[in-house]
């Protein structure tokens, strides 16, 4: 891709970069030989970045030691989930819920609990305020049977982030979220309420208020153009694809939504950077 005289002016203003994690830093548990190269260069560059991911299966701290496992320093401050997103969505819109049943991880379990919620049993007795659904990789039948009852008794239904798959390095399909959520709709003709994560702009909320930016300081670069980029478009971000995960050139010739800026990968999109920088310094 070669960029554009205005993309390039809008590179020069980005003042952090909002990184997808699955598919744009790392793919299943391979760390891409690029990535701490682009994140060293965002440092010596005065360039802020946080890690941004819709998959709610690992809660902050442990995306944090996975992170540190990989080579990849991090801090809280620069994590933020869709679990998280989903935590602050509840708490900000519907503060009377205290009890829910939790479709998710034991790890997404612990970060709502942490967070002051009251994970209810299985029981049809414990009966919750509200239902959520994520990216379950723990997931037992009889649990997302419970979650299918609690969406047919019409009670408050979040999901956690949109994604059908989760990019994975293995020979296989990793079924995410939303193949979940369409499980439960086909059993109950019932689709969740509110669908937290990418391509939500509210997912940006956190960047914006913990580093006083503007969104059009912000570039959100990702794998997908359902998650990454159209969030980018909702939130007036500049949006960036990178081919190093899930989508493909064919699907950006196929979108309706068009990224602002396709990079091979992370190395790729640096170059770009750089480019814009130069051409910035000579102005």
């Amino acid at each position: 891709m070669t960029l554009t005289p205005e993309i390039k002016q809008q590179l020069q203003h980005i003042k952090h970069f909002a990184l997808d994690m699955d598919g744009t830093i790392y793919n299943g548990s391979t760390l891409f030989p690029f990535t701490n190269i682009f994140l060293t260069y965002l440092k010596n560059n005065g360039i802020g970045y946080s890690f941004l991911t819709n998959n709610p299966s690992k809660s902050t701290a442990d995306y944090l030691k996975h992170l540190e496992k990989m080579g990849i320093p991090a801090t809280r401050e620069e994590m933020y989930t869709s679990a998280v997103a989903t935590i602050n969505y509840i708490k900000n819109h519907h503060p009377a819920i205290k009890k829910i049943f939790i479709l998710g991880t034991p790890s997404m379990v612990k970060e709502f609990e942490d967070a002051g919620f009251i994970s209810t049993d299985e029981s049809a007795e414990d009966k919750p305020d509200a239902l959520v659904v994520g990216f379950d990789t723990s997931l037992v039948y009889s649990r997302l049977c419970r979650a299918a009852y609690w969406a047919s008794e019409k009670l408050p239904y979040f999901a956690t982030n949109p994604d059908w798959v989760c990019p994975t390095d293995q020979p296989n399909v990793l079924v995410d979220c939303g193949a979940i959520c369409a499980c439960i709709e086909g059993a109950t003709k019932r689709k969740p309420d509110v669908v937290i994560g990418k391509p939500d702009p509210g997912m940006l909320d956190g960047i914006i208020q913990k580093f006083g930016l503007q969104p059009n300081e912000i570039a959100m670069v990702g794998d997908r153009i359902y998650t990454d980029v159209q969030m980018a478009k909702n939130a007036g971000a500049l949006g960036v694809l990178v081919l190093s995960g899930e989508a493909t050139a064919t699907d950006v010739e196929n979108s309706a939504v068009k990224p602002d800026i396709v990079a091979k990968n992370l190395a790729q999109l640096q170059d770009f950077i750089e480019q814009a920088k130069l051409i910035s310094s000579a102005e």
